[in-house]
């Protein structure tokens, strides 16, 4: 009665780990494929500026930052950021341009730099779209861990963009 016992448990087992496998291995190589792609994935952030209800400008904003050899306290680099901008009609487009700000911290950006689709810097950036305008956005380097990147329209208002360079999760302290 035992030894039936457990060749039933050792058969189940053996079933559910055949099936757990072959899902787990495809994800994984699925992972590995786009495996830049899901790290900037990590360090993207999304706005939205609404009007009544309806959306004005959509926002997607990427930190470009990768972990070096170098100490956090002597890294200098600059903040590089990929910042993505819907706007829904061209009288948008026009005021936004006369009307809107973007501030690291309180810091204007060093440059800014006018993205074509085809720039080889948004291959592995999330929410890339056809209808979108992109812009490669450089603030002088932060010696902070975390920062707030801050959206600021006159007519739609503000909107905050968390960003860190460890992983978000190290600065919270609830529960998962």
């Amino acid at each position: 009665m035992r030894r039936k016992t457990i060749l039933a448990s050792c058969f189940v087992s053996l079933l559910l780990a055949g099936c757990t496998s072959k899902e787990e291995t495809a994800l994984l190589q699925s992972y590995n494929q786009k495996k830049r792609y899901h790290k900037k994935l990590m360090h993207t952030e999304k706005a939205q500026l609404y009007d009544g209800n309806e959306t004005k400008v959509l926002l997607t904003v990427t930190y470009l930052y990768d972990r070096s050899e170098v100490k956090q306290e002597e890294d200098t680099r600059d903040e590089v950021f990929i910042v993505g901008l819907y706007m829904e009609d061209e009288t948008v487009k026009d005021q936004l341009s006369r009307d809107f700000s973007l501030t690291l911290n309180g810091t204007l950006p060093k440059s800014v730099t006018v993205l074509k689709h085809s720039d080889k810097r948004l291959k592995d950036i999330p929410f890339v779209t056809v209808w979108g305008n992109y812009f490669e956005v450089i603030f002088p380097h932060t010696n902070s861990s975390r920062f707030d990147l801050l959206f600021n329209s006159t007519a739609y208002g503000k909107k905050v963009l968390h960003f860190a360079k460890k992983a978000k999760y190290v600065f919270t302290k609830e529960a998962f």
